[in-house]
């Protein structure tokens, strides 16, 4: 089957990463969705399914113009902190299919700066 669309091919790669990658209540997920104007965020416990914390550039109304690379750094933090308050610091980062590189790696940077750990 050969698979057209650009997010069907990233679909792709994130369902052969989720075989690996599963989020604990130890280690909960922190999972990434990027679309062209936003970036979202959420720490997810796997285990029971649930969203323990999240963050997008959607909800933060003053970092909406700007840099997409520093909003999504913004993004990385906010999360941190809202991890922080619900005692996470530790979490098994799964990039969502997609490279490693811009917005995705400036979120991981903003949420390694908050003080989660991955």
């Amino acid at each position: 089957m050969k698979l057209s669309t650009r997010n069907e091919k990233r679909i792709s790669k994130h369902k052969r990463v989720r075989k690996k990658i599963k989020g604990s209540t130890e280690r909960p997920r922190l999972s990434v969705y990027r679309s062209l104007k936003y970036i979202y965020a959420q720490i997810i416990d796997d285990s029971t399914g649930s969203t323990l914390a999240s963050a997008s550039s959607l909800t933060m109304s003053e970092e909406k113009s700007g840099d997409t690379v520093e909003v999504a750094k913004k993004v990385g933090e906010a999360l941190a902190s809202e991890a922080k308050k619900k005692n996470i610091s530790s979490v098994v980062f799964d990039r969502g299919g997609y490279l490693y590189h811009g917005r995705i790696k400036a979120l991981a940077e903003g949420a390694r700066a908050g003080g989660l750990q991955f």
